[in-house]
């Protein structure tokens, strides 16, 4: 999240709401337009209370989608190096080709896929390496004891790896659907409206902005915040970066070297062929 733009938007929603109540309390009657200022503030309540509900239901899930997309990103990341190692029990020529698909894996998540989700057009890409890896696997014939235990080992991984794939670009597509979205929106127009209906030319100005800025900049802070949580690869502060993926390629580039002298990866350092 861009702080200085999201302190922006509250800062200018506060200031217009503030102006429409000031504008509005010109013409207000002593006492605002409520008659029973007591049955209104009851009804207030009413609106106010089911918002929260509502709004604490949905950053809930919203957070938990935030939260399964950070997760699945380092079980990604751990679980690739853990295949790595695994495959260093298959056959050396196997081991090698397999070494270097999953670093080019590691680097697609990096260098294409993580930008690509940034800007909101991953969609449903697959990571090309990793059907590269299918088809070498496919052609891997264990014989030993240990081959034949790391092949097994080696594809409970890369189910496990591909769960947490899963889990990771889940958060990517936004999980508040869009009638949720605009019931929030309306229960935030409708309050404001109805605060309206409390400018009260008796009451001094300070007071009546105070009043309507406060209850606007909480609506909309927490308007921000959702869509934060609902877009959390957008970038700014808070946002998902692939550091556990960074974390486990460095990894790799210091071990590799010294069990696979020769080993020659087959993509660049942006995991393109």
């Amino acid at each position: 999240m861009n702080l200085f733009l999201a302190a922006a938007i509250v800062a200018v929603a506060t200031g217009l709401a503030v102006g429409a109540m000031l504008l509005v309390r010109r013409r207000a009657p002593d006492g605002s337009f409520f008659e029973d200022g007591d049955r209104a503030s009851g009804v207030f309540g009413v609106l106010a209370t089911g918002f929260s509900v509502l709004l604490g239901f949905v950053v809930f899930l919203a957070f938990s989608t935030y939260d399964a997309s950070r997760a699945g990103a380092e079980q990604e990341a751990l679980t690739l190096v853990q295949q790595v190692e695994t495959a260093q029990f298959f056959p050396p020529s196997d081991a090698a080709t397999l070494s270097g698909e999953l670093v080019c894996y590691g680097r697609y998540v990096v260098y294409q896929a993580w930008p690509r989700m940034e800007e909101g057009t991953f969609g449903d890409t697959a990571n090309p390496w990793g059907l590269r890896m299918l088809r070498t696997v496919q052609g891997v014939e264990p014989r030993t004891a240990s081959e034949q235990a790391a092949f097994g080992k080696y594809l409970d991984q890369t189910t496990e790896r591909e769960a947490a794939r899963l889990d990771r670009i889940h958060g990517a597509t936004g999980v508040i659907p869009t009638p949720l979205w605009i019931v929030i929106f309306f229960t935030s127009v409708l309050i404001f409206v109805y605060m309206l209906f409390f400018a009260d030319s008796g009451e001094r100005a300070k007071v009546q902005a105070l009043l309507m800025g406060a209850v606007v900049a909480v609506i909309v802070a927490m308007l921000l915040l959702l869509h934060f949580l609902d877009n959390p690869y957008n970038g700014g502060v808070g946002s998902l970066k692939p550091v556990a993926m960074e974390r486990s390629l460095r990894i790799l580039d210091a071990v590799l070297p010294i069990e696979q002298p020769d080993l020659r990866v087959p993509c660049d350092a942006a995991g393109k062929p």
